[in-house]
């Protein structure tokens, strides 16, 4: 192993000191952070419908521009993480943010004052004309607003921290990291499947004060586990603004578009190996000939060495890595429009069907998404533990398959899951009109069940496409912008979100004109959701072949074999 120092709580050790304790710790935290923000988000679009009265549109295009919310935010935390504050004060400020939300959100659905006025016994929030004020709207949205700027710095920022543990260059280590998302995403899960069930039943039936209060309580409880990991974390200090690093490559090749890039890398500029051994987290990196325009930033031309016409060959590629991920960054966005409907559209559903079981239990509906959690926690399991090390066999890849692979088969599940939501509810639409079912909240007599085999597929698709995007972004980043990297995975999410929010209402809205009733109303029992659904199949297909030209034509990074300089015995 590299004896290479590292800074750990406080103090410097070797790293054959250290363990992979620190993960743990990283992944308790995530457990009960996902508790306390899926508690909220797979059943606010109940809450939107029946306490605040918003129609089938809004109160979609609300869960989803708040969630897209929650998702762009990290782009800001992966930048002070990077550039200012390093991961783990970025983390730790971040999560005091959250937890002043999460309390104000608890008070704004618990207190009198702050929630919106109560029907009375017997009469259904459906048909209650009682409204809550402005004030009270207001209070639950700077909650809900003050929640995602806090997730902004805690998201980029733990997974990045957890990944950070293990060291690149010692081969155990190395070998133990290509599972390491796998079961990140599993413990994830976890606090995901609790929150489908038991709170959501919590919510429904007991009440918001201890339906919310309880995942509150998780995220101060998930606090106080990250901190007591403190002292066996590796921590990595701020190596600048990523932004600004690659924005300087970019003016530099823009100014010199005209410069002539000599055949010998040798030529081009690049620092000394001083320069990389008092670097926070930058290492050397070797010429590729990828996107060789931006060679011209590292090409010689005069006596200036402002990093804003001259950069080095490692700047370059740092820049090179960031942007050639653009193209499969900009394929995940319809992918992720498809979570959006698990959290809106397809609980909707859900509301319209019978979910009794046995005389006095009725299944809420937003805890059908725990039958993704469930299905993805199995998938998982039987994906790293059977399906990779047989396949490692007869690719030789210690992954199994290539990240972009594992991506694509994902992509595949998705077009299958918005068939298979469209039949359903092609179904569904057929025995409402059999039994002359045409008013907003009349009961169609079929179980809730005919909708599981979308929340399940999708649970599996999930394994893979959410997962190989994860671990994608955070493995083809360099060194000195891991945050980065792991931001442009919650951008995807945030762009898919508001993205949805666009589709719905673009969609909603086309549908109506010429005196069509359209496809998307607040009485499902006469929409059209299969229409709807069935787009989304199209579209996703169309994205899958754009998907399969920019995986084929992307080309990964080299195994990390760059010198380690700081601290490096060789």
């Amino acid at each position: 192993m590299m004896t290479e120092e590292l800074e750990k709580g406080g103090r410097n050790i070797g790293a054959d000191d250290y363990t992979q304790d620190g993960t743990v710790d990283l992944k308790g935290y995530e457990v009960f952070e996902r508790m306390a923000f899926y508690g909220i988000s797979t059943n606010l679009v109940i809450y939107l419908s029946n306490k605040l009265h918003e129609g089938t549109v809004k109160s979609s295009n609300n869960v989803t521009n708040w969630v897209g919310t929650v998702w762009l935010t990290p782009i800001i935390g992966a930048y002070i993480a990077d550039a200012l504050l390093g991961r783990y004060w970025t983390f730790l400020i971040s999560s005091a943010v959250y937890l002043l939300g999460m309390c104000l959100f608890t008070l704004a659905v618990s207190l009198k004052p702050l929630r919106p006025p109560s029907c009375g016994k017997g009469i259904k929030d459906t048909d209650c004309n009682k409204r809550a004020s402005a004030f009270q709207i207001g209070i639950f949205y700077c909650a809900l607003y003050i929640i995602a700027i806090g997730t902004g710095g805690t998201k980029p920022n733990i997974s990045t921290m957890g990944a950070d543990q293990f060291d690149d260059f010692d081969p155990k280590e190395k070998f133990q990291k290509l599972s390491f998302f796998n079961w990140w995403m599993f413990s994830i899960f976890l606090g995901t499947l609790f929150s489908n069930t038991f709170l959501v039943y919590l919510q429904d039936n007991v009440g918001p004060a201890v339906g919310y209060g309880l995942p509150t309580a998780g995220l101060v409880a998930s606090v106080m586990v990250f901190l007591l990991g403190t002292n066996y974390y590796r921590h990595k200090n701020p190596s600048g603004s990523p932004f600004t690093r690659i924005t300087q490559v970019l003016v530099a090749a823009a100014t010199k578009w005209k410069v002539v890039v000599p055949n010998d890398p040798k030529e081009l500029h690049e620092l000394s190996s001083e320069h990389y051994a008092t670097s926070a987290g930058i290492f050397r990196i070797d010429h590729t000939t990828s996107l060789r325009p931006l060679d011209k930033a590292a090409v010689k031309t005069g006596p200036s060495t402002s990093p804003w016409s001259l950069c080095s060959i490692t700047q370059v590629e740092e820049a090179k890595q960031m942007i050639k991920m653009l193209p499969i960054l900009i394929s995940t966005f319809i992918p992720s429009t498809m979570l959006a409907q698990t959290h809106t559209l397809f609980i909707k559903q859900g509301t319209t069907l019978k979910r009794g079981i046995g005389p006095k239990f009725e299944i809420p509906p937003a805890s059908l998404t725990a039958f993704i959690t469930i299905s993805m926690l199995i998938t998982i399991v039987v994906y790293d533990r059977f399906i990779i090390p047989i396949l490692r066999k007869y690719t030789k890849n210690p992954r199994g398959i290539t990240l972009l692979q594992r991506l694509g088969i994902g992509l595949v599940l998705h077009i299958i899951v918005m068939l298979i939501a469209s039949f359903v509810e092609r179904k569904r639409l057929s025995v409402a009109r059999e039994h002359g079912i045409t008013e907003k909240n009349q009961i169609v007599p079929l179980p809730i069940f005919v909708l599981l085999p979308q929340f399940v597929l999708m649970g599996v698709a999930d394994n893979f496409v959410e997962v190989a995007k994860l671990e994608f972004f955070y493995d083809q980043a360099p060194d000195s912008m891991k945050s980065l990297g792991t931001a442009y995975a919650t951008t995807s999410l945030g762009v898919g979100y508001f993205l949805s929010s666009f589709l719905l209402s673009t969609v909603a809205d086309v549908t109506k004109k010429n005196g069509h009733k359209g496809w998307i109303l607040d009485n499902l029992n006469i929409s059209h959701l299969d229409y709807y659904y069935a787009f989304y199949a199209v579209l996703s297909f169309i994205n899958f072949l754009f998907f399969l030209v920019v995986a084929r034509l992307f080309v990964y990074n080299t195994d990390r074999d760059q010198q380690r300089v700081a601290g490096d015995p060789t």
